[in-house]
């Protein structure tokens, strides 16, 4: 059956087995690895080095699980099959950088978050809601949801260790995409939002950096 002739339940069900799978399996991605051109110099990270660079590599991690999740909610209730199809591509583009952040934590010795599944979750109802609210105000919440992790990403990069390249390269990488994610979302009809949304989406971003941070 085709995606055109799917059910809104059918559409219910693909989403939940896509939550299973991005929160319990491992990621995957075709995509070349932005660290492959690093040379592997994790030698030279000390232990806490080393563990610094893993706890940073898992909140990126989370947080490439709350986007995914958050574009799949949003083109699940999008009013125009378009919107829903950009949606879903860069929902596809965060789970390239999953796996990227993914590969990194395991090459540090280190795990993703025991949360996993709460972020997606929890991102995922907030993506509906966005989506409710209208195709308008879904893009913008696109947009500055991708301005906010670009400045996540800008302090990340602050705080890596400067022998560790092979994050560098992921983050840098990253951060040119969500760039790019956030003006496609403007330039498509995104609308501002009001400043009191910015603040709860950046009180709530704080929340699951810090949990994933630790845990």
């Amino acid at each position: 059956m085709s995606a055109s002739h799917l059910t809104f339940l059918d559409r219910c069900i693909a989403e939940l087995d896509t939550a299973v799978r991005v929160s319990c399996a491992p990621a995957r991605t075709g995509a070349a690895n932005p660290a492959d051109d690093a040379p592997p110099a994790d030698a030279e990270l000390g232990a806490a080095e080393r563990d610094l660079s893993a706890r940073l590599m898992r909140v990126n991690h989370a947080g490439e699980i709350a986007a995914q999740a958050l574009y799949r909610g949003q083109a699940l209730v999008a009013g125009d099959s378009i919107l829903a199809q950009k949606l879903l591509r860069a929902a596809d583009e965060e789970h390239t950088h999953l796996a990227w952040c993914q590969a990194r934590v395991t090459e540090l010795g280190s795990h993703v978050s025991f949360l996993t599944p709460l972020w997606y979750g929890g991102s995922f109802l907030i993506g509906v809601a966005a989506g409710l609210a209208g195709d308008r105000t879904s893009l913008g919440f696109l947009a500055e949801t991708e301005k906010q992790v670009t400045e996540h990403l800008d302090g990340h990069l602050q705080k890596l260790p400067e022998s560790d390249g092979r994050s560098r390269r992921i983050l840098e990488k990253m951060r040119e995409d969500e760039i790019q994610h956030g003006t496609n979302a403007m330039a498509s009809g995104g609308g501002e939002l009001p400043e009191r949304a910015k603040s709860v989406m950046r009180y709530t971003s704080r929340i699951m950096t810090t949990l994933a941070y630790e845990i």
